[in-house]
């Protein structure tokens, strides 16, 4: 099971539209998984790969998406929760929480910028490949060492598992 829903996003409108993100993003994804770890419990286990948003990480960001980083963060924190799953039930939930990804609408705003346009916006030199983030999804839904974890893959780096029981704040200044 992948969950990858998000409702339409509003930047000019952060909180307007709080509830329909908040009830696509999170609960969406609550229920899918709620159903799916049913489903995988009367047969032989499965694996479930919950897709978040690098977004939900990133404290100081340029323009803020309150009500859709909040979901974002919850489903993180869903995925880490079900850890338990795996040895229980083997039932394996894992999440990928990508930077950009160049689906048509993040193109659409991300190829005219200059340089210049997306180092002031925050935005990546590159954009992920949806081969990439379709490669990165199978390899949470195959590899059986994974329970419970997190790959935070931002646009320009290399993915990378968030270390087993990190507090989320390793490096503090």
């Amino acid at each position: 099971m992948v969950n990858n829903a998000s409702a339409p996003f509003h930047p000019g409108e952060p909180l307007e539209h709080w509830n329909d993100t908040v009830q696509t993003d999170l609960l969406g994804t609550m229920y899918g998984t709620r159903f799916a770890i049913e489903a995988m419990s009367r047969g032989d286990g499965g694996a479930i790969v919950n897709i978040s948003s690098i977004s939900a990480l990133w404290h100081g960001r340029k323009r803020p998406a309150p009500a859709y980083d909040t979901a974002e963060a919850g489903v993180i924190r869903l995925t880490t929760m079900l850890d338990w799953l795996g040895e229980e039930r083997n039932i394996r939930v894992n999440c990928l929480a990508p930077g950009w990804i160049a689906s048509r609408q993040v193109r659409e705003y991300w190829e005219p910028l200059t340089e210049d346009q997306r180092k002031q916006r925050g935005a990546p030199s590159r954009l992920l490949s949806l081969d990439e983030v379709a490669d990165a999804t199978f390899r949470l839904a195959t590899d059986e060492s994974l329970s419970g974890r997190v790959l935070v893959w931002w646009s320009e780096d290399a993915p990378k598992l968030i270390p087993w029981g990190d507090p989320g704040y390793a490096q503090l200044i």
